[in-house]
Order: structure tokens, then sequence, then C-alpha cells
């Protein structure tokens, strides 16, 4: 045994529970960085677009317990690919309207599979 102090990682109960980031970044030298986020589709009704909510747990700053969020997002969908239920990717775009400036990027997961 050595004096040397143990500098190896140990796992905090806190960082077991935390959740992963759902948002990441990429590089795109010619367009700037991108945030892509994974989320359910809940809403096909418009044309060309899907309504997305991007679920996300967040730790409560008083109480420290964990709490579900979501946001919902619109995410353009050239070609109807998407159908409620669905685990999609979605990417930061220009904005297509007022609401909508995410634009579909990959579905994931279909529903029911």
């Amino acid at each position: 045994m050595s004096d040397t102090p143990d500098t190896t990682p140990a796992a905090a109960p806190e960082a077991a529970a935390a959740p992963a980031a759902p948002a990441r970044r990429y590089a795109n030298p010619e367009r700037g960085d991108r945030t892509v986020l994974e989320g359910l589709v809940v809403s096909t009704k418009m044309q060309k677009t899907v309504v997305v909510e991007i679920g996300r747990l967040e730790r409560h700053k008083k109480y420290g317990k964990y709490v579900r969020r979501h946001t919902k997002v619109y995410a353009h969908d050239e070609k109807g690919e998407a159908q409620v239920g669905d685990t999609v990717s979605v990417f930061e775009c220009r904005p297509y309207s007022k609401l909508k400036k995410y634009r579909l990027g990959a579905v994931l997961k279909r529903a029911g599979s």
C-alpha cells in the first residue's frame, strides 16, 4: 500500500440516479451547432408537421427528487414518415413557421414494434 491517496473515481449515489441528457449537439462547419432531440410523436394531424413530445428528468431544486417534465415541439416532416407513437429524432433548423423550428431526422422506433 502506498501513501498516495486513491484517485479512482467512486460512483456517487446521485450520479447513478442522474438521467442522461436528451439533447446532443453536432458541429457542422457550414451551419454551426445543431441540437438533436429524441422524443415521441403525439400528433400528425397537420400537413407536413408532427408534434413531438421531448421527455426529460429534472432534479427538484429544494427537495432533490427527480421530476418528469416534457416539452412539445413542432417538427417538419416532408414525406409524412412519422406516425403517432413513433420514437423519432428531430434536429434544430431554420424556422419553417412561427412555432416550427425543428426537422424530422429519423424514425428510431415504430409504434407497436
